[in-house]
């Protein structure tokens, strides 16, 4: 009888105590965007010695709008091409480059980057002459103000 109970313990034990295992696999809301700008795309502003380029003048940017710019993040960085021609390295924005500085600036609909002598002369700075590529990041957060 006693072992009778002790089988039935045992039983009853480990019926409760098995768990079902749950994988919950969920997918990042951020967004990755690659942007090729070449050099003709670039427009001088000869009021303030800048170079700039809308992007969403060359690639679509449905994703930065109201709730984008009221809520999330944007992270933008510039690639040029090595020596193969390959996008390799990404530098992230502000950065200067052959004493040129870019930065960003994003707007409902778009995103403008800008090229700026990084020192304080007022001359044009150096624009592009290969292709370059910019990697838009889109990091989603909720609002919880």
């Amino acid at each position: 009888m006693k072992k009778l109970a002790l089988l039935l313990l045992c039983f009853t034990t480990l019926g409760m105590v098995s768990c079902k295992k749950d994988t919950y696999i969920t997918e990042t809301q951020n967004k990755t965007i690659f942007v090729d700008v070449l050099p003709s795309d670039w427009i001088l502003d000869n009021s303030r010695n800048t170079y700039y380029v809308q992007l969403e003048k060359i690639a679509k940017l449905p994703e930065i709008n109201a709730s984008h710019i009221n809520n999330d993040g944007t992270l933008v960085y510039v690639s040029y091409p090595n020596n193969n021609g390959n996008f390799t390295d990404y530098s992230a924005l502000p950065f200067v480059y052959n004493l040129s500085s870019y930065s960003f600036t994003v707007y409902n609909g778009g995103l403008e980057v800008y090229i700026q002598n990084s020192d304080t002369q007022n001359i044009d700075p150096i624009k592009p002459t290969t292709k370059v590529r910019f990697k838009l990041v889109l990091v989603y957060s909720k609002n919880v103000t």
